[in-house]
């Protein structure tokens, strides 16, 4: 296609957001095979949430709207983090991957209540 079509493709905040969770897919294929339904399964869909949520809540609706949808991704970005606590916990992820993750959702948590003050 070429162009964006969607106003959420603009946002920085959803391409650091879609790398997370390309990050966190790759590391999650390394936990072990009794965490599949439990932890891997939590961390992917909680690091999706975050890029899916700022997409939904861009496109056509109001501030207020956007901003809910935006609270959302924040606190799926913040489960992301509690994740990857219990998987250092259980020694299934290693400080590399640990550090880029949290740094990664530092910084989109930063991004998303910068962009959350600006649609008051």
């Amino acid at each position: 296609m070429g162009k964006m079509a969607f106003k959420f493709e603009k946002l920085v905040v959803w391409k650091k957001a879609i790398e997370l969770s390309d990050n966190v897919n790759r590391v999650a294929k390394s936990f072990p095979k009794d965490e599949m339904y439990i932890l891997t399964s939590q961390i992917k869909r909680a690091a999706d949430s975050v890029s899916l949520n700022i997409a939904e809540g861009s496109t056509g609706q109001t501030n207020a709207e956007f901003n809910r949808f935006l609270s959302i991704a924040l606190r799926s970005n913040i489960e992301v983090v509690g994740c990857i606590y219990l998987a250092k916990s259980r020694a299934i992820i290693s400080g590399i991957d640990f550090d880029d993750i949290y740094t990664r959702c530092f910084e989109i948590l930063i991004m998303i209540s910068a962009l959350k003050k600006t649609l008051v």
